[in-house]
Formats: C-alpha cells, sequence, structure tokens
C-alpha cells in the first residue's frame, strides 16, 4: 500500500450504492442464520429445491460440479488466491493485492464463525451455513472486479452493476456445484453468496483507508525532517 496515487480497491463512485447492498447481505445472513440455527434438514424451500437435485447430477456435469468443489477446497482455493495475487502485483496493483488477501481471508474466517455459531447441519453433523465454498468464490469474484471497475474507468450505475454481475455469476455456479453434490442446502448457498457481499466492501473500505492513513504519515515525514533541518 504505497500512497494516495495508488488506485483505490473501493472507487468512490461505488461506495454510495455497496455500502446498502453489503448491509442489505449482512441483514439476510442474520436472518437465515437464525431462521435455521441448529436445523439439520432442508426448511420449504431448500425442500423444493434440494430434493430433486441433490447428489443426482450425471457425468459430464457431475465432472463440472466436482471441478468447481475443488476450487473451493484448500489445494484449489490457493492457487487461486495465488493466481490473483500475482496478477495484481504484476499489473502494479499492490492495494488491490492486499485486498485479495485480507477480503478473501476474513471472508472465510467469517463462514468458519458463522457456521458454529448457528449450528446448522447436513449429513450427519456436517455444519453447513452459510456455505464455505460459495462465500469463497463470491469473495474471489469481487476482489478482482472492485478493482476493475476503476481500471476500466466505469460509472456508479455500470461499475456497480459489473461487481454484481460478477459475484452473481461466480456464486450462483459454485452454488449450484454444491447443491448438485448434496454439500449444502439452497439457503447455505444463499448465506454463503450474501456472507461476502456484506464482508468484502467494508475490507476493501478498510484496505483504502489504511492505505491513505500511511501515505500521509510518510508525506509528513520529509516536513518534519526538513523543518529540523533549517532550526
Amino acid at each position: 500500500m504505497t500512497g494516495r496515487s495508488a488506485p483505490a480497491v473501493l472507487p468512490p463512485s461505488l461506495r454510495v450504492w455497496l455500502g446498502p447492498i453489503a448491509t442489505l447481505a449482512a441483514l439476510v445472513v442474520v436472518a437465515l442464520g437464525v431462521l435455521y440455527a441448529g436445523h439439520s434438514e432442508p426448511g420449504m424451500v431448500d425442500a423444493r429445491i434440494w430434493a430433486p437435485t441433490a447428489d443426482s447430477v450425471r457425468p459430464p456435469w457431475r465432472y463440472v460440479a466436482l471441478a468447481m468443489d475443488f476450487l473451493g477446497e484448500p489445494a484449489g482455493s490457493v492457487m487461486l488466491v495465488a493466481a490473483a495475487v500475482t496478477g495484481c502485483l504484476l499489473l502494479r496493483r499492490p492495494r488491490a493485492a492486499v485486498l485479495v488477501v485480507a477480503g478473501v481471508g476474513m471472508t472465510v474466517a467469517t463462514t468458519t464463525l458463522l457456521k458454529s455459531l448457528v449450528g446448522r447441519t447436513i449429513h450427519g453433523d456436517n455444519l453447513s451455513y452459510p456455505s464455505g465454498h460459495t462465500a469463497f468464490v463470491t469473495a474471489l469474484a469481487l476482489v478482482v472486479a472492485l478493482p476493475a471497475t476503476g481500471r476500466l474507468g466505469l460509472g456508479r450505475t455500470a461499475g456497480t452493476l459489473l461487481v454484481l454481475a460478477a459475484a452473481l455469476v461466480a456464486g450462483a455456479v459454485m452454488g449450484w456445484a454444491q447443491v448438485a453434490l448434496g454439500a449444502h442446502y439452497p439457503t447455505d448457498v444463499l448465506g454463503g453468496w450474501c456472507t461476502a457481499l456484506a464482508v468484502i466492501p467494508a475490507i476493501a473500505w478498510l484496505v483504502d483507508r489504511t492505505a491513505d492513513r500511511l501515505a500521509d504519515r510518510m508525506a509528513e515525514r520529509p516536513a518534519d525532517a526538513g523543518r529540523r533541518e533549517r532550526r
């Protein structure tokens, strides 16, 4: 994070809309968590979607679902994060690289904490809410899309649509894989998607704010040193 000249990872034009969206997403996460706390069966909405498709997908689509699932596993996620960080550094976007690590890491940590707090299970004692795989992939899409809006010079509407579209596509594809493989209920997927939408804008704002403060301090040091020399 080197100076105010470094591009912001949360463009000012997007803050007006992403703030309320993140707040709404957080409320959805909490509401679903309260609704399904301690449950071990699909809810009414889950039963309509989950029962006919869970673990029933056949090749070749099953291979696609398994490939998507792998990307959310430790080995696959590390490769994706490493590729994203490398791309940010090659493009000389240090703030974006920090956002990838901090944003994705905080999203995964949040889902892990929520799973323990909510206690919803599937297939025995496997904690399921919210879906960590869906949250991870959605978060990764967001941390890539946010800086891209600034780099492309998109306005508020176009930039917000790009960010939401990236999150929707990534979340939908991974969510489909998780439901198709029977690993999660549909509402788990929705909770994971909303978790990423709630966490990433906040982390992006913190990255920019921290970077700007460090830049201000670094800019003040030469001025202070010059005053001391004149004395």
